[in-house]
């Protein structure tokens, strides 16, 4: 390992090295300085995410209309949005089939918006992911066919050959972004830019984004035919939200999504996400981590366990009332994913550890466990062992599980291939996530087919994450100036992390436990000001109980500043995220 660790921690209270900037990166970060006038740390930032000291300027200031993509570069685009420009012209009937996640639900919320605000109801299905598991199946597409002229699949139907012929009578428009195969489903349009025979470069969006550019190409040709569609930029909350609920890459277009989705949600008009804020009892307008962490999850719960539709329903809804009242059950269901999330959590952990941590693949499988959390839970094992790991849940002849990756590891493909050898009855996704069916009596051949396939693209070779750090920071210079500077540099997300700083030799002035497992801190060097901190989870690691009993012991302490608003007064503290003993 090349290079002293930074402040000379090469193992952490939570078992990482510590990282500072590159030489390279701290003498960008320097010039940008002189050259643009803006302070070190943001210069710091900017670096990272490699941004040239010319480009700083528009960097911090996206424009949409620079960075949007032609949708026409999508193969099928033109086709797809003249048929549903047709559909919409003769008022077909139309029925949109979403996935029950976050951006299933948003990509149908915007086209029933959309379709709305043309004088069109849709009808929306969404699959339960119990009886009828991911993605288009034949049963439910021969339904629709009979009672429709145009099913429009959106977040999904990019394998699904069988289920497209089923659709006898109706035209189908996919508009998706999982991993496609060989070969493609006999639809009208299949629009998805991780085609095999696409060029890769819109690789990194979303379905939803799928969603908004065949709106923009609609928008097109309405125009082209001298007519006017409804206000495309007042949908980019949508957009916006499941761009970072599916943890898509924050950058180029991406990021200039949610910039602008994130000045419309502070509007509060679209009545489910002031439902959603207020359930979540929101008092400052939405930033990334709450589309992440309060938003997403409670649209999700609906199809994790409950009513799959609920979250697209919400989502779609022009009424303060009823979705108030649809926010209210998806905030009582994520509380009781929690808890079932929790036991499976638990169990999946220890059957993990028995079988290995070290190996290139952490998987895990039980009896019964709800198929609504494994995906949750994979993720909770990917970030604790820094593995690709698979959690499946065991019923009757069959296992269905979730799969997530890490960086440079590319799990949808490895899965689709696993598919495409027999070894699983069903499998696809994308590059960080994935699912997949299994018969139970070859369980153990797929998983250990998947870690060999896996071991190819070097999933075995890491250790523990390196906590990697923008640089130093004193309490004094930490100020709410700062943290907004720093913020026109975000939003900050997947691809494009935020920036961590240590605070070095801290003392320590106050430690409490809060709640189950989180800790508050407050600290200082003892000349200047003090800082107050947080520690989410500080007791499911060392940090809880070695920071909360110091014995006056001096640590170094790194992690993100943040403004937190109370009772209309902001302050700064420190999301604390390690720990180190200062020598």
């Amino acid at each position: 390992m090349s290079g002293n660790a930074f402040l000379d921690v090469e193992r952490s209270l939570t078992g990482r090295r510590w990282v500072g900037p590159a030489p390279e990166q701290d003498r960008l970060a320097e010039a940008m300085a002189q050259q643009t006038a803006l302070p070190r740390p943001l210069c710091q930032t900017l670096a990272r995410l490699g941004v040239a000291a010319e480009e700083a300027e528009a960097y911090l200031a996206p424009a949409l209309r620079d960075l949007l993509p032609d949708p026409r570069n999508l193969k099928d685009m033109h086709q797809a949005a003249e048929r549903f420009l047709s559909a919409v012209t003769q008022k077909e009937r139309i029925a949109i089939f979403a996935d029950y996640d976050v951006d299933g639900g948003s990509s149908a919320a915007l086209l029933i918006h959309w379709l709305r605000q043309m004088g069109l109801t849709a009808t929306l299905y969404v699959p339960d992911r119990i009886d009828e598991g991911y993605g288009p199946n034949d049963e439910a597409m021969a339904d629709l066919a009979r009672a429709h002229d145009l099913i429009i699949c959106v977040d999904c139907g990019t394998l699904s050959h069988g289920p497209v012929a089923a659709a006898v009578g109706a035209d189908v428009i996919i508009l998706d972004h999982h991993l496609g195969g060989e070969t493609l489903p006999d639809a009208l349009a299949v629009v998805n830019p991780n085609r095999q025979d696409e060029s890769g470069d819109l690789a990194h969006l979303c379905a939803a984004a799928v969603v908004f550019l065949m709106l923009v190409e609609a928008g097109r040709q309405l125009r082209e035919a001298g007519k006017t569609g409804p206000d495309l930029m007042g949908l980019l909350d949508l957009v916006a939200l499941a761009t970072v609920a599916d943890v898509a890459p924050l950058r180029g277009v991406n990021r200039a999504f949610v910039r602008q989705g994130l000045r419309i949600m502070a509007r509060r008009e679209r009545p489910g996400l002031v439902a959603l804020s207020d359930v979540g009892r929101l008092d400052t307008p939405p930033n990334a981590y709450t589309l992440g962490f309060v938003f997403g999850p409670r649209v999700n719960a609906g199809g994790r366990i409950g009513q799959a539709d609920l979250g697209a329903r919400l989502l779609a809804s022009d009424s303060p009332h009823e979705a108030a009242a649809m926010a209210e059950r998806l905030d009582q269901l994520n509380s009781e994913r929690r808890e079932i999330e929790a036991t499976v959590r638990a169990a999946a952990m220890a059957q993990a550890e028995t079988r290995g941590l070290d190996a290139p693949l952490v998987w895990a499988a039980g009896e019964g466990w709800h198929p609504g959390v494994v995906g949750i839970v994979a993720s909770r094992l990917k970030e604790a062992t820094n593995r690709p790991a698979v959690v499946i849940g065991l019923d009757g002849d069959e296992g269905k599980g979730s799969g997530r990756s890490i960086s440079g590891v590319d799990l949808g493909a490895s899965v689709q291939r696993l598919a495409a050898e027999g070894l699983l009855l069903k499998g696809g996704g994308h590059r960080m996530a994935a699912g997949l069916t299994v018969a139970r009596d070859r369980l153990e051949e797929a998983m250990a087919r998947l870690a060999e396939l896996l071991a190819r693209q070097g999933a075995g070779d890491a250790g523990p994450q390196d906590m990697r750090l923008d640089g130093l920071l004193m309490p004094g210079a930490a100020s709410v100036e700062l943290v907004e500077q720093i913020e026109a540099a975000g939003p900050f997300g997947a691809g494009a992390p935020g920036p961590r700083y240590a605070f070095a030799d801290m003392a320590i002035s106050f430690a409490k436990r809060v709640g189950e497992s989180h800790l508050k801190l407050r600290f200082g060097d003892g000349l200047g000001p003090q800082l107050n901190a947080i520690c989410f989870g500080a007791y499911d690691t060392p940090l809880g109980a070695v920071l909360e009993g110091h014995g006056g012991a001096r640590f170094h302490l790194a992690g993100r500043i943040e403004i937190n608003s109370w009772q209309g007064r902001r302050s700064i503290q420190l999301r604390l995220e390690d720990a180190a003993a200062a020598a």
